[in-house]
């Protein structure tokens, strides 16, 4: 599927089929969701406990457990949260099942656009389009008659005057916690210049001109940011924005709708969003779908259970409750202001996350591999070299290079 075709679907309501108030059925089969905790999950998690027997365990290392607590016999997990690179472990591995089965039984409301099908098998439901757009204080920038960034360039100049004026504890934001973090905001600029991560046979691409400015923006952004940048995640960077200590970032849309959450936000209303700066050749940011997935290790009453639930929990009086918090791919959702931001990015020209094995290790490579360069230990062509000597190891090691 193309997500890009996808997030302009989802930006039109799709064909009415109705809404159930509240749960449908009363659950009795004891079940449990392991996703990530950001706003969107915790709306989707908590229609689904409305049906009963179900307790969701959000959090933001998912990506590092599910692997382990799917493969487990019975999975810990009956139902997942997944994103386009995080269900490729799962999908290797075997310990997820596919859906069309119980689609067909309780899922007529779902678009094609929400089927994820590998092979021809549906394996995933995806919910909501993501991606990493430019959140910036509209307030700040107007009062220093700053333009609204639309490529890095743009977006440094904009900083360093902010940064003179005073006005914030720092210009800017950045998602930039070592590890799986860190990884993501190479990936975004290197997409953005136009980079490719692998040559013939898996071999890595990286140590280029591409890589090197990918590097050099990354480097350029820690002199406007918080210097813990290194321990900074979403919610960092979130609540760096909530409680006015920053102007910009470079941070997922479906952080956007907490901006205006005047029960822990202290810049309500001030918080505009637009496209990812561009690189050299698209926006730099890389776009994603999240869903849900189904674990094969549990009894056939507890996967009927399951799917159940998981439709209460993607039905449209979710979304009519929720629509702001996530560029929403179910049908009621109507596109408000924290939305533009995500749909100008893939009018820009953004790509989907390239996810697969080979990229999967890649992205540990550079999430453990970039510190060294932020921090002076190595210069970029070195790092590059580096990270691609360690992808090399992990490939051969998993058989993706010879």
């Amino acid at each position: 599927m193309q997500i890009r075709k996808i997030l302009l679907a989802g930006a039109m309501s799709l064909a009415s089929t109705g809404a159930w108030a509240g749960c449908a059925f009363e659950n009795t089969v004891p079940l449990k969701s392991l996703s990530a905790g950001f706003e969107a999950w915790k709306a989707v998690t908590d229609a689904m406990a409305e049906c009963g027997n179900f307790t969701a365990e959000l959090d933001q290392e998912f990506r590092e457990k599910q692997p382990e607590a799917f493969a487990a016999d019975p999975a810990l997990y009956q139902i997942g949260g997944v994103a386009n690179s995080t269900m490729v472990p799962l999908l290797n591995a075997g310990t997820i099942r596919p859906l069309d089965d119980y689609i067909a039984k309780y899922g007529q409301q779902l678009s094609a656009n929400q089927m994820i099908k590998i092979d021809g098998e549906t394996y995933a439901i995806a919910m909501m389009v993501n991606n990493q757009h430019l959140m910036y204080r509209e307030d700040i920038l107007t009062d220093l008659g700053i333009s609204v960034p639309t490529t890095w360039d743009e977006v440094l100049a904009a900083a360093e005057a902010i940064k003179a004026a005073g006005v914030v504890d720092y210009p800017l934001g950045g998602t930039f916690k070592t590890g799986w973090n860190l990884g993501e905001e190479f990936v975004n600029n290197y997409l953005g210049e136009g980079g490719a991560f692998f040559g013939d046979g898996n071999m890595p691409a990286i140590n280029n001109p591409a890589g090197v400015r990918a590097l050099e923006i990354m480097k350029a952004m820690t002199a406007y940011m918080d210097p813990e940048y290194l321990v900074s995640d979403s919610t960092y960077v979130q609540q760096q924005f909530q409680q006015g200590k920053i102007a910009m970032a470079n941070l997922w849309a479906s952080r956007a709708g907490a901006m205006d959450d005047a029960a822990e936000s202290q810049v309500v209303g001030l918080v505009k969003m637009a496209s990812a700066p561009m690189g050299s050749v698209r926006p730099a940011s890389s776009l994603w779908w999240d869903g849900v997935v189904f674990a094969t290790n549990m009894t056939e009453e507890e996967a009927d259970a399951a799917f159940r639930v998981a439709m209460e929990g993607l039905d449209r009086e979710m979304v009519e409750a929720n629509n702001d918090v996530a560029v929403w791919l179910i049908d009621g959702y109507v596109p408000g202001p924290a939305a533009e931001g995500a749909i100008a990015t893939a009018n820009n020209g953004a790509v989907p996350y390239p996810a697969s094995g080979p990229m999967g290790i890649m992205h540990t490579a550079l999430g453990n591999g970039i510190a060294d360069y932020l921090n002076g230990a190595k210069d970029a062509a070195t790092t590059l070299a580096d990270i691609e000597a360690a992808y090399l190891t992990s490939a051969k090691e998993a058989g993706l290079v010879e």
